[in-house]
């Protein structure tokens, strides 16, 4: 590979989540050490979760070799990033919390972590929507990001996360946005079977109702507002469909097909936003 012909000792991941990534599978593939400086708030490098997408598949796994062996926040190197990217990246952290706070191997510390990292980041976003200059917000950005990573890299992933997969490894959907857009419908499936999930999100969110406060917050702050806005179409539910009950992740509620069309149904037209 690359990297060992180059004689180099170390990999230097500057960027977000997709070059972060990249830099896990050079660790994966290469044992190198991994630096990285996030420049997004997806979290990636709090986490030992790697990601190919090879064929129309997305394949997933866990190892210790990809996790960074240093991280460095700076929230200078986040004040020009784009607000769509600010907002999309922040809300994809916000789904690591969400599905850590109903994975079945959660706990105390990882709950506690999740809900403050949603109250980090659920306030920051709309302050870096109306003002992206603001280093106070994107540094509570980068703690929000920090905290919900570091969730998902301590529990499983759940419906959500096989559905993003799926969208983004078969599809070509833009990661952070898919998961901006599907949370909320995520949310409104499984949080009825998670009720202690849902009273951590409404207090971190300041709402009784946290499927239509997802909806509205992202479409408030301009970030897409369905699955169709990304390039989804109707026709594409069957694949979807066959591809998360062939290999399902374990999740809060039994995962039906019918369960499924209805969920990406809604999320295809934007009904909660």
């Amino acid at each position: 590979m690359a990297a060992r012909e180059a004689g180099a000792d170390g990999c230097l991941a500057i960027g977000g989540g997709s070059t972060i990534g990249l830099g896990k599978a050079i660790a994966l593939t290469s044992g190198l050490p991994v630096i990285s400086v996030p420049t997004t708030y997806a979290g990636s490098e709090m986490t030992t979760v790697w990601g190919l997408t090879e064929n129309g598949r997305k394949r997933t796994g866990r190892d210790r070799a990809v996790m960074p062996r240093s991280v460095l926040y700076d929230p200078e190197l986040t004040v020009g990033l784009p607000v769509d990217v600010s907002v999309t990246s922040g809300f994809n952290a916000i789904a690591h919390a969400v599905e850590a706070l109903y994975a079945p191997d959660s706990s105390p510390i990882v709950s506690l972590m999740a809900e403050e990292g949603v109250r980090s980041l659920g306030a920051a976003l709309p302050v870096i929507a109306t003002d992206p200059g603001d280093t106070a917000a994107r540094t509570d950005a980068l703690r929000g990001a920090w905290l919900c990573g570091a969730c998902l890299g301590a529990t499983t992933m759940s419906l959500h996360f096989k559905l993003c997969h799926i969208l983004g490894g078969t599809f070509d959907l833009p990661h952070a946005a898919t998961h901006t857009v599907l949370l909320p419908y995520v949310a409104a499936f499984n949080l009825p079977a998670a009720p202690a999930a849902d009273q951590a999100l409404n207090r971190a969110l300041a709402t009784d109702d946290v499927p239509k406060h997802l909806a509205r917050a992202f479409a408030e702050i301009g970030a897409p507002r369905s699955l169709a806005e990304l390039g989804l179409a109707e026709g594409d539910f069957d694949e979807i469909t066959a591809q998360a009950q062939a290999e399902p992740y374990a999740n809060p509620r039994p995962v039906t097909a019918q369960a499924l069309r209805f969920l990406l149904a809604q999320a295809l037209k934007g009904t909660l936003a």
